[in-house]
């Protein structure tokens, strides 16, 4: 299940290997076609492109949210295409977080409970445990003074803050975000940005995020541009 690494260098966090993606139609769809590359730890790389580049579709894949028609993603050296709906599922909890444009935060939950279920669901952690560390979570984020309030009762950036929160609940090694500031106006998009840079220079965790906001893409360590499902260009910044 693993890839021994090569002269004792470690295997990179992602890679992803010829990852290829096509819906099945009378005129088959292609989302991604051979994409490679490989990502390390505390990276922060934007995934940039036009509409209909297949940007999300390629997240998604990263994310083991949709399975590949071709090609493979391996996390830590570890294949994944050979890995059952449990084990990706997994999988998936332990180790990769995600944040997308709107939080999907549930509605009838506090910020501190919200962030609580992927911790829940896991369960490497005791109850008290759990609530000790979504406060910690949500405190390192400037919410300490929300952990009771619904989001119905937060602001646009307060909400994506204590999506990323949840997000880092069970201290994953990735963060996938798709748009995480596309919904939020500039203040709120600062904050979320200035969120997702400390998890990476502070917590060195990788953070890859679909972007259409330039200046945001342009921030980040590393660059990689999509044109019609192809990697147009991958450079850092």
């Amino acid at each position: 299940m693993s890839i021994a690494p090569i002269h004792g260098t470690p295997a990179p966090l992602l890679e992803t290997r010829g990852l290829t993606r096509i819906l099945p139609a009378i005129v088959p769809v292609t989302l991604v076609e051979d994409i490679s590359f490989s990502i390390g730890t505390s990276e922060f790389v934007a995934i940039t492109g036009p509409s209909g580049s297949g940007k999300s579709s390629l997240l998604y894949l990263l994310g083991l949210l949709d399975r590949p028609t071709e090609g493979e993603v391996l996390i830590g050296g570890r294949k994944t295409h050979d890995l059952s709906k449990s084990e990706t599922a997994h999988l998936r909890l332990e180790k990769i977080g995600f944040v997308f444009q709107f939080h999907f935060l549930l509605p009838e939950f506090t910020a501190l409970e919200n962030v609580m279920i992927p911790m829940q669901k896991l369960g490497a952690l005791a109850a008290t445990e759990q609530k000790d560390r979504a406060a910690g979570l949500l405190e390192d984020l400037g919410l300490e003074d929300f952990l009771s309030r619904q989001p119905a009762q937060l602001s646009g950036g307060q909400r994506q803050r204590v999506a990323v929160a949840r997000a880092l609940a069970n201290a994953p090694d990735l963060i996938l975000a798709d748009e995480p500031t596309g919904s939020l106006d500039s203040v709120a998009t600062e904050q979320v940005f200035t969120a997702l840079q400390s998890i990476v220079d502070q917590q060195k965790t990788t953070v890859i995020a679909v972007t259409h906001d330039m200046d945001i893409a342009g921030r980040m360590q590393r660059r990689i541009h999509l044109v019609d499902g192809k990697i147009d260009y991958d450079r850092d910044q």
